[in-house]
């Protein structure tokens, strides 16, 4: 990755473009991030740094914790997460980095945990058909044929069954920075990104131009 930062997401709104145009955005808080270590690949075998974002009690940090932060100098952080960049000659222990690594225009990637949706039914977790709703038919919303009972006599693998959906890591490609605010922290993101709000993210150079 060229360059990426740690952020959370406030929320929606929209803003009008050049052409008069409402945009709907997504609200970023991002950053300043804290560069607290290199990771090299003659010590660990690959580079990376690790960032950490929003300031956090030290009651609620555990020891190690606060040893890792204290050996950067660094303040503690809620939100810790390891980046991989070609070029870790560009990065100290210590440094900030804050919303204007990105700028309007460019096409970034964001990923995060999205919303949990507790357990839920064939239908809303896999857009599956219901069944005709007339008071004789007796099948309305079950998943229905589990397939043959004689042979196999059983149920294969990854069948698309009721379940736990949501709570996942889920990424979003492609998407565009709408405007950069660099005084307030605040990146605006065109369209919507994974998680509730008060959701930390993380905004990466996209892979896929």
């Amino acid at each position: 990755m060229k360059k990426a930062i740690l952020g959370k997401k406030l929320g929606m709104t929209q803003i009008f473009d050049e052409n008069g145009k409402i945009v709907p955005v997504t609200v970023i808080e991002a950053g300043p991030c804290v560069v607290f270590q290199k990771k090299t690949t003659e010590k660990d075998g690959y580079e990376a740094i690790q960032l950490g974002f929003d300031d956090i009690r030290e009651k609620l940090v555990n020891k190690p914790m606060k040893g890792h932060f204290a050996k950067a100098g660094a303040a503690l952080k809620r939100f810790v997460k390891e980046i991989r960049v070609e070029d870790i000659s560009a990065y100290e222990v210590g440094q900030e980095i804050k919303a204007d690594v990105f700028a309007a225009g460019e096409k970034i990637d964001v990923s995060g945990v999205s919303k949990g949706k507790g357990f839920q039914g064939t239908i809303k977790r896999w857009n599956a058909q219901r069944g005709p709703m007339s008071h004789g038919s007796k099948f309305h919303r079950a998943p229905g044929s589990m397939g043959a009972s004689s042979d196999p006599s059983r149920t294969f693998k990854n069948k698309k069954l009721p379940g736990h959906m949501g709570n996942v890591n889920t990424t979003v490609l492609n998407l565009e920075v709408a405007k950069v605010m660099p005084e307030k922290n605040i990146i605006l993101i065109k369209g919507g990104v994974p998680g509730p709000n008060k959701g930390f993210v993380v905004i990466r150079n996209t892979v896929k131009a």
